[in-house]
């Protein structure tokens, strides 16, 4: 719980000190994910959560990440790397991934966005008992107003740990979210 606290005080003076910042939290049936991310400069978007899960077993996942990206009026996207570290009943240990997100805007509906996000760690940027992991998501958002959304989303989060028979799926379900830009 501690390390909870640290990171979400790192954050939130992340968010002090960036031009442009976001807060995220969403909710499964089994799940609750907490997101923060700063603009250090226009298009280098610095940002780290963490989902908590007993969807088959316990598992806490962290992360930090540097994403390159961009905002239009049509798009948002970003690329860049993710630092992920598992805390699991099953296995622990963390690794360095990379990924990304996008998001268009429909033309008739501007308020609405469609997309989602990926990110992959392979085996060879591990630690720990971590052989390699992944989370996916799909969500629909609306822009409540300008600063707002609100969003229904998919996510399946999963890692392969040493000693154990195949990838352990951590994280899947459905989930509401809300995000507030400033």
């Amino acid at each position: 719980m501690r390390s909870i606290q640290m990171l979400l005080a790192g954050l939130v003076l992340l968010g002090g000190a960036a031009q442009a910042a976001s807060l995220d939290l969403n909710l499964g049936s089994d799940a609750v994910q907490f997101e923060a991310s700063g603009e250090l400069v226009e298009g280098i978007q610095l940002g780290g959560g963490v989902v908590d899960s007993e969807y088959r077993e316990d598992a806490t996942v962290y992360h930090a990440q540097l994403m390159g990206s961009q905002h239009t009026s049509r798009r948002e996207m970003g690329v860049g790397a993710r630092w992920s570290q598992y805390d699991t009943d099953v296995g622990d240990g963390g690794g360095l991934g990379l990924g990304g997100y996008g998001y268009v805007y429909l033309p008739n509906l501007p308020a609405v966005s469609l997309g989602g996000y990926g990110f992959y760690t392979p085996d060879a940027v591990t630690t720990s008992e971590l052989e390699e992991g992944y989370e996916v998501g799909l969500r629909a958002r609306y822009a409540f107003t300008p600063n707002v959304d609100g969003y229904l989303g998919v996510r399946q989060l999963d890692a392969d740990f040493e000693d154990e028979r195949g990838s352990r799926t951590l994280d899947r379900g459905a989930q509401v979210g809300v995000r507030l830009r400033f």
